[in-house]
């Protein structure tokens, strides 16, 4: 299923996020790698495998196989360290922000795309799974090296709508067509 066709099957009560998905993915403030690495990786963050493909297959036209892989890989390490930093900023004891975090995270270093790019794909997932740490952390990254506060809005945009497009695909009631 094209991406296209993904958002013409979200239900009527969801047509804002078609709208909007049209629109984030046309925001002239970021570059292709930034706008289609923000898709892929919030798509997997998103954890719905329809929108995944459908994503991964339009970032294709747009974008090497290599930015993908990158996006994809900022995903699954933030998955993991949202989860053990988010956890910091949970508890109340101030212990455990000193313990070192012991987890392989390896792809952030050897990723081989723009670091700049990488960095506001985490942030974008980030902003999905809800770690203050991580979303402070790699904001930081990003301004230093030259990301402008609008195309940070513009990434975690993408995120709003790539996510809410995850939630509804879902919980949504299957089309009847695809029912027979």
């Amino acid at each position: 299923m094209t991406l296209e066709q993904l958002a013409d099957s979200l239900p009527g009560y969801a047509k804002d996020l078609k709208l909007n998905l049209s629109s984030v993915l046309r925001q002239t403030e970021l570059t292709p790698g930034q706008l289609w690495g923000t898709a892929v990786s919030c798509a997997l963050a998103a954890k719905n495998p329809a929108l995944l493909d459908a994503v991964t297959a339009e970032a294709a036209k747009h974008v090497s196989e290599q930015v993908i892989e990158g996006a994809r890989t900022a995903a699954s390490i933030m998955a993991m360290n949202n989860v053990w930093y988010r956890f910091h900023h949970l508890t109340g004891n101030e212990r455990f922000a000193t313990m070192p975090a012991r987890l392989r995270m390896n792809g952030l270093r050897t990723h081989g795309c723009d670091a700049a790019e990488f960095e506001l794909w985490c942030l974008a997932v980030s902003a999905i799974n809800g770690c203050n740490k991580c979303v402070a952390a790699h904001e930081n990254v990003v301004r230093e090296k030259g990301v402008s506060d609008d195309q940070v809005a513009a990434a975690v945009r993408i995120a709003s709508v790539v996510q809410a497009i995850g939630t509804v695909l879902a919980t949504a009631p299957a089309p009847v067509a695809a029912m027979a």
